[in-house]
C-alpha cells in the first residue's frame, strides 16, 4: 500500500508522462498541492523533495519546483522529439541544490562588498581559488595574471577589440566556429582570415604560411571539444602551433571552454606549452556548471592586463559579486571536483554512443567529425545536398538539428554541414535519432530535391 506521499508522487509522475505538466513549467504550490490532495503541506514537501533527488524536478528559491528537461513532444503531435540542436548541459546533472547553498553562504560572507564596487577583474579571494583549480588543468598562472569575466564570450569579445603587444591587425580563425566570436568580429568590422578545421584538424602547413604572409595579431582557436566540429587538438599539434606563434609573432587565444571534461589524462591545454606569455587561455562554466550564472576565466599576458582591466570596466564595471563568490564557495568545497567527475563519464559514454551510431546508421559519402565529449559534432552531407533541405524534412520527423551554415564566416561558408549535440539527448535515442538522420539523408539523395 502506498503512503500518501508516495500517492502524490505517482500521480505527478503520470501527469508528466501524459504531457500535463511540459519541461521546464512550473509545478503548482505547495499548498495548492496540500489543498488538491487534502493532505498535510509536509507530504508534498516530502513528495517533491523525493522527485527532486531522483533529478525530475528541481526547485528555484522564492519560486517553487520546475520540471527538468527539454521538450519531449513535438508541437502538433504525440510523437517523441529528438532534440540534436540544443546545446546546454544536462538540467538533470546540474548541482541546483548544492549550488543553491554556496549562493546562501556567498550572500553571508559578502554582504558588504554587495554593498560597493569591486574589483574589474574579479574578487581576490575567487582569482586565489582559480589559481588553484586551473592547475588541475596544467595551467599554472598567479592570482594577478587571472581575469573573473561575464561568461567566457565575454572575455573573448573584449580580447578581439583590444590593440596586441605585435600591433598586427587580422585574426585568424578556424572555420566553422561558433556564432557568438562570429558576431564580435563582423559587429566590429574586424579583419579576418579563416583556416579549415576538418576531422583531420587544421592544416599546419598552411596556418604557418598564414602567419608569414599575413598581419595576424592573433589566431583563435578552440583546443578541446570544438564548437561546432566536435575536434580535440593533439599535443603535437598544440606544441607545434606554439613554435610558430613564438616565430611570427602572433598570440593564441585558447578557448578551453570544456577542458574539465577531457579524460584523456595527458592531454594537455595549449596554456602548457607556452614559457614565452604567447597563449591567453580562457575558459568557461557554462557548460559543465550553470549557464545561468555567467562565469568564465581568462589568463592575461602582462602586457595586456592594464588595457583588458580598462575594458572590462567599461563593459559592466564588474562581475556580479554574488555569483562570484558562490563559485569561491563551490570550488572551495570540493564539490565542483566531484561534479566534474561524474559528468565526465556521462558525456563520455554519449560520445561513444554517438560515434558508434553514426558508424552503423550514416550512408556512404557521408562523413563525421567529433563526438569524443558528446555535446558537438558535425555532418557533412553527401554530394551537392544542403543543410538546410535536411533541416526542415528532420523536423518533419520529429528530429531537431542545427544547421551550420552560418558557423562560418562570409567567404569560407559551406552548406552541406550539420551540427549535432547530444548533451541533452537520452542515451537510448541516440541511436534512434541518427538512424533518422542516415534515412532522411538517404530518401533525398533518392528523390534528388537537394540538387541546386
Amino acid at each position: 500500500m502506498l503512503t500518501k506521499y508516495g500517492e502524490i508522487i505517482k500521480e505527478i509522475e503520470m501527469r508528466i508522462e501524459e504531457g500535463r505538466i511540459s519541461p521546464g513549467e512550473k509545478l503548482p504550490s505547495v499548498r495548492a498541492m496540500s489543498k488538491e490532495f487534502q493532505c498535510s503541506i509536509n507530504s508534498i514537501i516530502k513528495a517533491y523533495a523525493e522527485l527532486e533527488k531522483e533529478h525530475k524536478i528541481y526547485a528555484v528559491p522564492k519560486s517553487g519546483y520546475f520540471l527538468v528537461g527539454t521538450t519531449s513532444k513535438f508541437e502538433g503531435g504525440s510523437a517523441e522529439l529528438i532534440d540534436f540542436s540544443s546545446a546546454g548541459p544536462d538540467r538533470s546533472k546540474m548541482p541546483y541544490r548544492y549550488y543553491q547553498h554556496c549562493m546562501n553562504q556567498a550572500i553571508d560572507l559578502y554582504k558588504e562588498e554587495m554593498f560597493q564596487y569591486s574589483d574589474p577583474l574579479g574578487l581576490l579571494t575567487l582569482r586565489h581559488q582559480l589559481s588553484k583549480q586551473l592547475q588541475h588543468l596544467q595551467v599554472f598562472a598567479p592570482p594577478e595574471r587571472i581575469a573573473v569575466v561575464t561568461g567566457s564570450q565575454q572575455a573573448l569579445d573584449l580580447l578581439v577589440s583590444l590593440p596586441f603587444p605585435n600591433q598586427k591587425e587580422e585574426i585568424c580563425v578556424e572555420q566553422p566556429t561558433h556564432f557568438s566570436f562570429i558576431d564580435s568580429i563582423m559587429s566590429r568590422g574586424l579583419k579576418y582570415v579563416g583556416i579549415e578545421l576538418t576531422d583531420r584538424g587544421i592544416d599546419l602547413d598552411l596556418l604557418e604560411e598564414i602567419f608569414r604572409n599575413r598581419s595576424i595579431k592573433v589566431f583563435y582557436m578552440v583546443s578541446r571539444f570544438q564548437n561546432p566540429t566536435g575536434y580535440s587538438y593533439s599535443n603535437y599539434e598544440k606544441k607545434r602551433i606554439v613554435e610558430l606563434a613564438q616565430k611570427y609573432n602572433v598570440y593564441i587565444i585558447e578557448d578551453d571552454y570544456m577542458g574539465d571534461l577531457d579524460t584523456r589524462k595527458k592531454a594537455d591545454p595549449m596554456f602548457a606549452y607556452d614559457p614565452f606569455g604567447r597563449v591567453i587561455y580562457t575558459k568557461s562554466f557554462s557548460k559543465v556548471l550553470l549557464p545561468g550564472l555567467r562565469l568564465g576565466v581568462a589568463v592575461l599576458p602582462d602586457m595586456m592586463i592594464q588595457d583588458f582591466t580598462r575594458a572590462k570596466f567599461a563593459a559592466d564595471v564588474h562581475t556580479p559579486v554574488l555569483t562570484q563568490g558562490a563559485l569561491e564557495i563551490y570550488l572551495e568545497s570540493g564539490m565542483y571536483y566531484a561534479h566534474i567527475q561524474k559528468l565526465r563519464q556521462q558525456y563520455k559514454k554519449k560520445g561513444s554512443i554517438l560515434k558508434q551510431a553514426f558508424l552503423d546508421h550514416l550512408p556512404e559519402g557521408t562523413l563525421f567529425s567529433g563526438g569524443q565529449s558528446g555535446f558537438y559534432s558535425t555532418i557533412k552531407l553527401p554530394g551537392r545536398m544542403q543543410a538546410e533541405h535536411l533541416v526542415r524534412y528532420l523536423k518533419e520527423k520529429q528530429v531537431l538539428v542545427q544547421d551550420a551554415t552560418n558557423m562560418y564566416l562570409p567567404p569560407y561558408r559551406k552548406v552541406d554541414r550539420i551540427r549535432l549535440s547530444v548533451s541533452q539527448v537520452e542515451d537510448q535515442q541516440i541511436c534512434l535519432g541518427v538512424k533518422k538522420i542516415g534515412e532522411g539523408i538517404r530518401d533525398l539523395m533518392a528523390k534528388t530535391i537537394h540538387f541546386i
